[in-house]
């Protein structure tokens, strides 16, 4: 699987998926250390995740703070498990989809695709069908601040790959931002800015069509 182009540093969610560098499998890191959690942060732990696992559908504008400090904005559709769509807004050239078998980066300017599996990215902490916080995740810091949780979540057997950081409102649970941390250690953190969940999506928003070989069916 081809790499998405690390100087974009784009993420899922959309903001979720991004330009993570996939290591040789060959490289392994040192097993993640599993935060120390108390009863209550167990708990908290727990509403966190099946509130996840919860979550069908999603759409919400966003904002995205890349490690250089850059600033864009965009739309983000998720309906899991497995899709993705993120438009960002102009003058930024990118449209990426997540369609349940593989995700497809699209520049328009330089007329450039890029994919890779779902797997490979740090969106799959999303958009697997099953989210968990133990097994072939770990859970390496939880955070409770007024109003505010936060999760640290690796993957167990390739933390060499990655971080993801949710921050959720409670009381009621929201998602609101997620911070991706990938391989060289370059953060970038997405923000949504009017969340709605449940609602449906058309299917022609996951639908992948390689726009370099269809008439008439150019993503936007």
């Amino acid at each position: 699987m081809r790499e998405f182009p690390s100087r974009r540093h784009i993420i899922l969610g959309g903001a979720l998926i991004g330009a993570a560098a996939i290591l040789p499998r060959a490289a392994r890191a040192a097993a993640p250390v599993a935060a120390a959690l108390g009863e209550q942060d167990r708990a908290d732990v727990g509403r966190v995740v099946a509130y996840l696992n919860n979550i069908h559908t999603l759409e919400s504008h966003f904002q995205q703070i890349a490690a250089d400090g850059s600033d864009s904005t965009g739309l983000l559709y998720v309906e899991r498990p497995g899709k993705l769509r993120l438009e960002y807004d102009p003058p930024m050239p990118v449209m990426i989809i997540a369609d349940g078998r593989g995700i497809y980066y699209w520049d328009s300017k330089l007329r450039q695709l890029s994919e890779t599996r779902v797997e490979d990215t740090p969106a799959w902490f999303l958009l697997r069908p099953d989210i968990k916080a133990s097994g072939d995740v770990t859970i390496t810091h939880f955070e409770r601040k007024p109003g505010v949780l936060q999760v640290t979540m690796v993957e167990s057997a390739h933390a060499d790959l990655g971080s993801v950081t949710l921050t959720l409102a409670d009381q009621p649970l929201e998602l609101r931002q997620w911070t991706i941390i990938d391989a060289q250690n370059r953060p970038v953190t997405v923000t949504l800015t009017d969340p709605r969940f449940g609602m449906p999506i058309e299917a022609r928003m996951f639908e992948w069509i390689d726009p370099r070989t269809s008439i008439g069916h150019i993503p936007h």
